[in-house]
């Protein structure tokens, strides 16, 4: 991920209730500590745009077949 400068976001701040839910939909596969690898840099970055605590960041991890996953009208488990 690329590290942006957001400190002038911070006056902005929202309260912890306010922080958000991430809806991560991915092919499944990846291995656990890839996943947590990918929870705990959505929620440094949320933390360092929107403030609040890495506490109030919730993240929910949907793993999607390939035969239940189509682009362009092919399912993912056709593509070779």
């Amino acid at each position: 991920m690329r590290r942006y400068d957001f400190r002038f976001l911070r006056r902005y701040a929202l309260k912890e209730s306010d922080m958000p839910t991430y809806h991560v939909e991915m092919m499944e596969g990846r291995t656990v500590e890839q996943k947590r690898k990918l929870v705990e840099e959505i929620t440094r970055v949320s933390v360092e745009v929107l403030g609040g605590s890495p506490e109030s960041v919730d993240i929910l991890i949907t793993d999607v077949k390939r035969e239940n996953w189509a682009t362009g009208g092919k399912l993912w488990l056709e593509r070779s």
